[in-house]
């Protein structure tokens, strides 16, 4: 195969970036290009075909469309989850976790159709240029990578320009909002995340638009674990793919999940992003609070900082370290005795955990009750306890004079 009819390899959202790489990659290398979807969420049977339709009427010669979510459970979202993962104590990454997976399958599909040179629709501003080529350096270090958008500076209304003069669509939420969807949730950018005064328009949100307009009535679900793992819904068991999906739905009707982030970019920049997560919402706020349950004070001292860790390897597009290996290790036995189940009750834009149950309680193993009476300890042993922990704070007020 010769160089130039080597295709050019285009990871594809259908957004206005991707949209732009298409034609601009062929007019410029003379190269046909490909593009590949890999669905980590978000993408139904409609939405595959309206992908595929996009891509080639933009001059794609062809388009994959790569089936990942329950990669992207087993090897992410599920260590998320038994983390508690929120960066800046509230976003759960709910877009840009895949990013990794994407540039694995990316690769991949690169070698098979015998090309050198693979293609991203990353800005330099924003975060998923490093995650991208984080992972496609790992993984195919001999690729070429192409970067138009950020290497030749386009801003989006020169883009939706280029598109207009060659008479091609433009994506409908193009020139006004930047959304990327994943199983774990969506990311939202416009005019109003570009600083930090105000929020973006009701009529932005993607999953729950009006949600709060006519707000819907309380309502109660139940979540089941297994091991850290969401299992059921309402006592009917899922696989965690079609769980997170279904709610999704339930909890978007509530507005529950949305929030923006002002937080630090791995450029090292302050970076703002609506967001909207209802599944991960309720999860992650259900497996704390089993954890609660069933971890013990040390396990739980132990884990935190750790996800913390963790979180910003994620973050960062380092799932490949050695050190993520290590730290899920740590979760998976940290996770052994978490299975129970966690009623919830739904609110307009929030919810609040009921109650917790759980084989494995270490609060109903307890013969004493909290405020109430002493169990596997004597009055003596509380006073003798109270005067031990005393001590040090005693000893300092002795050291330092009167």
């Amino acid at each position: 195969m010769t160089a130039a009819a080597k295709p050019i390899v285009l990871a594809f959202s259908g957004g206005l970036d991707t949209s732009f790489c298409i034609p601009w990659l062929k007019e410029t290398y003379g190269r046909p290009v490909v593009t590949v979807t890999v669905n980590c969420g978000g993408i139904d049977a409609a939405a595959a075909r309206q992908l595929e339709e996009r891509a080639k009427s933009l001059g794609a010669v062809e388009h994959h469309l790569i089936e990942a979510r329950g990669e992207f459970f087993d090897k992410v979202i599920k260590f998320l989850i038994m983390g508690n993962i929120r960066r800046g104590n509230m976003y759960p990454l709910c877009v840009g976790a895949e990013r990794g997976l994407q540039a694995k399958y990316l690769a991949q599909l690169a070698k098979q159709l015998g090309s050198d040179t693979v293609a991203h629709g990353c800005t330099a501003a924003g975060n998923d240029q490093v995650r991208f080529e984080i992972v496609l350096k790992a993984v195919a270090p001999e690729l070429v990578i192409l970067a138009p958008v950020r290497d030749h500076a386009w801003q989006r209304p020169a883009q939706v320009k280029f598109l207009e003069d060659r008479k091609m669509s433009v994506p409908t939420r193009g020139s006004a909002y930047s959304t990327n969807r994943g199983l774990w949730g969506v990311t939202i950018g416009g005019t109003e995340t570009l600083d930090s005064k105000g929020s973006i328009p009701e009529s932005a949100w993607v999953l729950s638009a009006g949600a709060l307009d006519k707000p819907q009535p309380y309502s109660e679900i139940e979540v089941e674990f297994e091991r850290g793992v969401p299992v059921a819904l309402d006592g009917a068991r899922l696989d965690p793919v079609a769980l997170i999906e279904k709610l999704e739905t339930v909890a978007a009707r509530y507005g529950i999940g949305r929030g923006i982030h002002l937080g630090d970019t791995i450029i090292g920049t302050k970076g703002r992003v609506a967001f909207e997560a209802p599944a991960a919402e309720v999860l992650i706020n259900a497996h704390r609070e089993l954890e609660k349950l069933t971890l013990t004070l040390t396990q739980s001292q132990v884990k935190e900082p750790v996800s913390q860790i963790y979180g910003q390897l994620i973050h960062e597009g380092k799932q490949l370290d050695p050190a993520c290996r290590d730290i899920e290790a740590l979760f998976v036995s940290s996770q052994s005795r978490v299975s129970g189940k966690v009623r919830i009750q739904l609110r307009p834009g929030s919810l609040f955990v009921l109650g917790v149950t759980s084989p494995h309680s270490l609060m109903a193993v307890s013969r004493g009750k909290y405020g109430e009476a002493a169990g596997e300890w004597t009055a003596a042993d509380a006073l003798g306890f109270s005067k031990i922990m005393a001590l040090p704070g005693m000893f300092h007020t002795r050291a330092g004079g009167q």
